[in-house]
């Protein structure tokens, strides 16, 4: 019995419209161990329910294949975690954010940041950051290496300042 599911829907070509939200290879000490249970051991705040369900729905490969619950995680192992949506820390929203702009040109602008306010999303700060008000007060924010809008900034959430 095949542990490994193939699917013609799920083809290289179905990859190009996903996006790859975990990625592990597994150490090579590894001993067999479920899927589900390999990926509950690495995925923060991850419930089993919800990684058997996105396993059943064909988001996980193992060695570009995808794979059933029950699959074994051996040494050397490259697990991958893909959806039809980016991770929600690269799901950039617009927000109406008031911003204190200090000084706005062609190619700068300043803001006086307030203490409290996140300036990237991250986990657990998908909204309400300085990157969701500069999104919805500026039409086209360069992008950095990473293709997300980037800031010059070493401002911490709880500080204020100008950046």
């Amino acid at each position: 019995m095949s542990q490994v599911t193939n699917t013609d829907e799920l083809d290289d070509a179905h990859d190009d419209d996903l996006y790859e939200h975990h990625q592990f290879t597994a150490s090579d000490g590894q001993e067999p161990l479920r899927v589900d249970k390999y990926l509950m051991n690495f995925i923060e705040n991850a419930t089993r329910s919800k990684i058997q369900q996105s396993i059943k729905d064909g988001s996980v490969r193992v060695n570009d294949v995808v794979v059933k619950s029950n699959y074994k995680v051996k040494a050397g192992d490259h697990i991958r975690v893909l959806f039809k949506h980016p991770p929600h820390e690269n799901l950039l929203v617009a927000e109406d954010i008031p911003l204190d702009i200090v000084y706005e040109d062609d190619a700068l602008v300043v803001v006086n940041k307030p203490a409290g306010m996140v300036v990237h999303p991250g986990h657990g700060n998908y909204s309400g950051t300085l990157i969701n008000a500069l999104i919805h007060h500026f039409e086209n924010l360069p992008n950095n290496s990473s293709n997300r809008p980037g800031l010059v900034h070493r401002i911490d959430k709880d500080t204020s300042g100008l950046l």
